[in-house]
């Protein structure tokens, strides 16, 4: 069975249901038959890297007030730490990841997507360290067990997994997904948003109950 999430290393949602869904996976008693496979979905594909406060871009991008953009961000810290991640608030920057799902492609390439996922939402929401940064990007690249000199090359060259992250994205189009998170199971099932463990573990359970038969 297989089980495709959409996900951008921006979105604090994508966090912690990724972490929501791990738990899920974990209950689930057909978990070594289930093959996850992570796909790229930009929330802001026309963003430019800089140094903008994420609170104020997103509080602009939405009409919010900052105080209320830094309730939203102590929302997602308190779900986040529920399910033992780290959650810093106040030091993320606003940026473009088109580059971050490339590698990720990458990574996929070379069996280490989940890895470099894992890695680089720490990087991201507990350590507040850019992912929109060439260097980040090599580090989080090498630590994930991929090899330095072929993320360079990666990196160096634009088209590189482009269109694999593009293809992502319009399959998610085609899907009727207009935000992330999004869980697609065996094709058949779709649960977006930020869902509990219990409710991963019974939409696996339908999933697997409905496959098709051998």
């Amino acid at each position: 069975m297989r089980v495709e999430i959409w996900a951008d290393i921006a979105c604090p949602w994508c966090y912690v249901a990724k972490a929501r869904f791990d738990q899920g996976l974990a209950a689930f008693a057909h978990r070594d038959h289930v093959e996850v496979v992570y796909r790229s979905f930009e929330l802001n594909p026309k963003a430019e890297n800089g140094t903008v406060p994420i609170i104020d871009a997103v509080a602009a991008q939405y009409g919010r007030t900052r105080e209320q953009q830094v309730a939203r961000e102590e929302q997602a810290a308190a779900m986040a730490r529920g399910v033992g991640l780290g959650f810093r608030i106040g030091g993320r920057v606003f940026g473009n990841t088109f580059d971050i799902h490339r590698l990720i492609h990458f990574a996929k390439a070379h069996g280490r997507q989940t890895e470099l996922m894992d890695l680089a939402f720490q990087a991201n929401f507990a350590e507040e360290r850019s992912v929109y940064d060439r260097e980040t990007h090599i580090s989080l690249a090498v630590e994930a067990g991929l090899d330095e000199a072929e993320a360079r090359k990666v990196l160096d060259y634009p088209d590189a997994f482009a269109a694999e992250v593009r293809a992502d994205e319009r399959l998610a189009a085609d899907l009727g997904a207009t935000g992330v998170p999004f869980f697609v199971l065996n094709r058949r099932y779709g649960v977006s948003g930020v869902q509990s463990a219990e409710a991963f573990t019974r939409a696996l359970d339908q999933a697997w109950a409905d496959r098709p038969a051998a």
